[in-house]
């Protein structure tokens, strides 16, 4: 059973959607991933939001660019965290997706991730989720001192070859 809902409105915007997932299973934690467009099919992603809590989904993390209502109404109707990811998108550069997510009505609430956030994203869901999970807390703080070690290893090589010789 899924602990993590990630529904995006197209699959241009697959290629940040899975940075979510890759976090997600590296945690270990369980997921399932749709394409459902609220605009475009509306009646299966009402369905989508109001079984998803019966389905064991805890929170939900949406994707979505432009107007990006996806976010937003599945916040509507799920009554537990929803994070929304704005996408970039070429004419505002992702502007408009942050706004429109960010800019929720009084008493529906959705976290927000920079835009193209993936990765923060699949991480704020597991930080949720470790509150009432032990073992996730520790996979995540073991998560965090992977990424102190990978910032000391390019300072260290930094000060090895100096700030002319160093390359990515």
């Amino acid at each position: 059973m899924p602990q993590v809902g990630i529904v995006m409105g197209s699959d241009s915007d697959m290629p940040v959607m899975s940075k979510a997932a890759d976090v997600l299973k590296e945690l270990g934690i369980s997921f399932d991933i749709r394409i459902i467009s609220a605009h475009r099919e509306p009646d299966v992603f009402f369905e989508y939001a109001k079984t998803a809590e019966e389905k064991g989904i805890k929170v939900i993390i949406a994707g979505a660019g432009m107007a990006a209502h996806l976010p937003g109404m599945c916040a509507a109707i799920f009554p537990m965290p929803v994070i929304g990811i704005p996408m970039h998108t070429t004419s505002l550069g992702g502007r408009d997706s942050l706004y429109s997510i960010v800019q929720m009505p009084s008493g529906i609430p959705v976290a927000t991730v920079a835009i193209n956030g993936g990765t923060n994203a699949g991480l704020l869901a597991a930080k949720i989720l470790s509150v009432s999970d032990e073992a996730l807390l520790n996979k995540l703080k073991e998560y965090s001192a992977r990424l102190k070690e990978q910032v000391e290893k390019k300072d260290e090589r930094l000060q090895d070859v100096g700030y002319e010789n160093y390359s990515k």
